[in-house]
């Protein structure tokens, strides 16, 4: 799950099939009653025909975590990100953070630090195109310790300069679940 759109979809289904739960949040779902092999079938395929996966094996369940956390830091926190995200991720996940590397490279054929920039990437054309906060203001909101870093960093990845990304009429933005 990685919007609000999904915990909706997971909590409908949830209720389609008369379970109650404690708490759904990116990732990770507490019901309140045991499941049966049967509804848990039932969720998965109602899960799945929403786009969504229930994931049994630890090292899924893993990735999503820190695919999720990494998602709410980025995309769902209004203060200024100031944090390291190697910290953070091994305190938060109760792991070291090679290990998580490790498994997050080995599942998603990508880095974490490849992951969080293009989340930040995408975050700051978001902000770009809402028209609030100019790139300095955006580069201390995101974490860069410059607008130069920022503008370097974002253009790699999208081949435009922020400035030059806010003059185009097509701003294309991915949705969160394509990055």
């Amino acid at each position: 799950m990685v919007s609000n759109r999904c915990k909706l979809a997971v909590k409908d289904e949830l209720k389609k099939l008369g379970l109650h739960y404690i708490f759904v949040d990116l990732g990770e779902v507490e019901i309140m009653e045991k499941i049966t092999f049967e509804k848990r079938e039932l969720l998965k395929q109602g899960l799945l025909h929403s786009g969504l996966e229930l994931m049994d094996d630890n090292k899924s369940i893993m990735i999503e975590k820190i695919k999720n956390i990494i998602i709410d830091m980025v995309h769902h926190t209004e203060e200024s990100i100031k944090i390291n995200f190697s910290d953070f991720l091994s305190e938060k996940l109760n792991h070291n953070y090679t290990y998580l590397a490790n498994q997050f490279s080995e599942v998603q054929g990508t880095t974490i630090e490849h992951f969080i920039i293009a989340h930040k990437v995408e975050r700051i054309k978001e902000l770009i195109i809402y028209g609030e906060l100019n790139v300095t203001e955006i580069a201390w909101k995101m974490g860069y310790s410059s607008v130069a870093h920022l503008s370097s960093q974002f253009k790699k990845v999208t081949g435009l300069s922020p400035s030059h990304f806010k003059q185009l009429k097509d701003k294309r933005r991915n949705p969160i679940e394509d990055i």
